[in-house]
Order: C-alpha cells, then sequence, then structure tokens
C-alpha cells in the first residue's frame, strides 16, 4: 500500500474509499437528525433519457463521428430536465462538440472520428 511520501497502488484508492465512507457515515447520521421536507418522486423519465443517451453515444460516435454524436448526446440528456429549452441546449451542444473536437481529438489525439463512415467521413 505504502505510505503518504512513497504511495503504492492501493493508497490512493484506499483513502478515497475510506473518505467516501467518511462523508456516506456523515450523510446518513444528518438525516436522522435534521428535519426536513421529504424526498420527491423519482425522475424515471429522466434516469432513462440520460442513461439511454450515453448508449446512443456509444452506438452512434464511430458511424456518425463525434460532431454529430455529441450533439445527440446532450439534445437527449438535456430533454430529461423539466426546463428543457431548444436554444440553450442548441448553444451547449454547439459549444461542447466544439470544445470536445478540440480537445480531445485535436489535441490529445483520441481516436475518433470527427465526421464518421456513415457519412463519408
Amino acid at each position: 500500500m505504502g505510505t503518504a511520501f512513497r504511495m503504492g497502488p492501493a493508497y490512493f484508492p484506499t483513502i478515497l474509499g475510506g473518505l467516501l465512507f467518511v462523508i456516506g457515515t456523515i450523510s446518513v447520521m444528518r438525516a436522522f437528525i435534521t428535519v426536513g421536507d421529504p424526498i420527491g418522486r423519482f425522475a424515471m423519465r429522466g434516469l432513462v433519457l440520460v442513461t439511454g443517451s450515453i448508449f446512443l453515444f456509444g452506438f452512434l460516435v464511430r458511424g456518425l463521428g463525434v460532431a454529430l454524436a455529441l450533439p445527440v448526446l446532450v439534445v437527449v440528456s438535456a430533454y430529461a430536465s423539466t426546463k428543457f429549452l431548444w436554444g440553450p441546449t442548441f448553444i451547449m451542444a454547439v459549444g461542447l462538440t466544439v470544445f470536445c473536437v478540440l480537445v480531445f481529438l485535436e489535441g490529445l489525439g483520441v481516436p475518433l472520428p470527427v465526421l464518421g463512415p456513415w457519412l463519408g467521413g
């Protein structure tokens, strides 16, 4: 495991797991002590749309490329919100796509196509 000065491969996961355990224990204890509003309905629509958008991105990224699969991910996952609006979602999709293409594909050289083979890229 090692020490703080000579960390081994198990040091960071062990410390991180311990910190998460402490935070979780404190959160559970606070839930029994403080009085608050009850938890609302479980948002099944949001869970399905956000999870589905990730799977859809994974399916589409090799065929369509990052430039089209990423905006689909953003739009579908944003649609999970009850405050969904097309304007801000479109701006976010374009901004994230440009950022990810520049940083990950061009800057870091991640081997994914900008435009995939389904579009002749």
